[in-house]
C-alpha cells in the first residue's frame, strides 16, 4: 500500500479522497488549517514551508502520491487570500516535495476548476505564473472573487503544463482535475451569499447531466488517476462536471 501526502483533507472533496485511499488501505497525511495531521497555514510562505517539513517527516521513506485540494473560493473578500491558496499552496507543495514523490516513483494530482478557463485577466495570471505572490494579491484585489478564483485555478492548471515534462523526467506523472459545481461545505457557503445564490441556483439548472457534483465524483477520478490504470495519462486537465465545459466551450478541447 501506497503513502499519499493531502492538502485541504479535513472537509468536502478533500475528505473524500481521504477516505477512499484510507479504505483502500493507504497511508494519507493530511494538511490543512485545523483537524489534520499537520496542522499549517498555506496561504503563507512561512505555513507552507512547515507544511513541506512535516510531511518530509513523516514520509521520509517516499510518497505513492501527492494531492493539492486545499482551495478558497470566491466569496472570500480577501482576493490576495484566493491567490495565496489556492495556487501558491500548491506550487509551492509540489516542488517542496517532489523529490520525495519521485524517490516513491509516484503521482501528482491537482484540484483546478472548470472555472479555469473563463478568467481573461491577463496581469493577474501572469504574476502567478512568474511566481509573484505579492504583485498576484495587489491584482487580485483589483478583479472579481470570481475572477481571482477562476485565475488561480487557470495559472495552476498551466504551470501543471508547462511542467509537466520536466517532472516526467524525474519519473513523476502529473495531472489535474477540474471540477465543476460540487457540493461542500465551501460551495455552500458561496450559495449562501447574497452575491452569489441567485447566479448559483442557475448555473446548477443549467449542468447537462442534471445535478451537482459530490465528492465522491471528484475522489472517484482522483484514484484514478492516481493508479495503475492512469499510467499513460500525463499533463492532462480532467473535466469532472456534468458535461458544463463541452456545454459552454463546445470547440475548445
Amino acid at each position: 500500500m501506497g503513502v499519499y501526502a493531502l492538502t485541504g483533507g479535513a472537509t468536502g472533496i478533500g475528505a473524500a479522497i481521504k477516505q477512499q485511499l484510507r479504505d483502500a488501505g493507504h497511508r494519507v497525511i493530511v494538511v490543512d488549517l485545523k483537524d489534520a495531521d499537520i496542522n499549517a497555514d498555506l496561504s503563507t510562505a512561512e505555513g507552507r514551508n512547515s507544511a513541506i517539513a512535516g510531511v518530509r517527516e513523516l514520509a521520509a521513506e517516499g510518497l505513492q502520491g501527492l494531492i493539492t485540494c486545499a482551495g478558497v473560493a470566491s466569496h472570500v473578500p480577501n482576493r490576495a487570500l484566493i491567490a495565496s491558496v489556492n495556487y501558491f499552496g500548491s506550487v509551492d507543495l509540489v516542488e517542496g516535495l517532489k523529490d520525495l514523490v519521485a524517490q516513491g516513483g509516484g503521482r501528482i494530482v491537482l484540484v483546478s476548476s472548470n472555472s479555469a478557463p473563463m478568467c481573461q485577466q491577463t496581469d493577474y495570471l501572469d504574476a502567478l505564473l512568474a511566481g509573484d505572490e505579492k504583485l498576484a494579491g495587489i491584482k487580485a484585489a483589483e478583479i472579481t472573487g470570481q475572477e481571482a478564483y477562476s485565475g488561480s485555478k487557470q495559472a495552476l492548471a498551466r504551470w501543471m503544463r508547462r511542467n509537466t515534462k520536466s517532472l516526467a523526467g524525474a519519473g513523476i506523472s502529473i495531472n489535474a482535475i477540474a471540477p465543476g459545481y460540487t457540493e461542500t461545505p465551501m460551495t455552500q457557503a458561496v450559495a449562501n451569499d447574497p452575491a452569489y445564490g441567485d447566479a448559483i441556483k442557475q448555473f446548477l439548472k443549467s449542468i447537462p447531466l442534471g445535478r451537482p457534483g459530490s465528492p465522491a465524483d471528484m475522489a472517484n477520478m482522483v484514484e484514478f488517476l492516481l493508479s495503475d490504470k492512469a499510467s499513460f495519462i500525463c499533463g492532462s486537465v480532467l473535466f469532472v462536471d456534468g458535461g458544463h465545459d463541452a456545454m459552454l466551450r463546445p470547440d475548445n478541447f
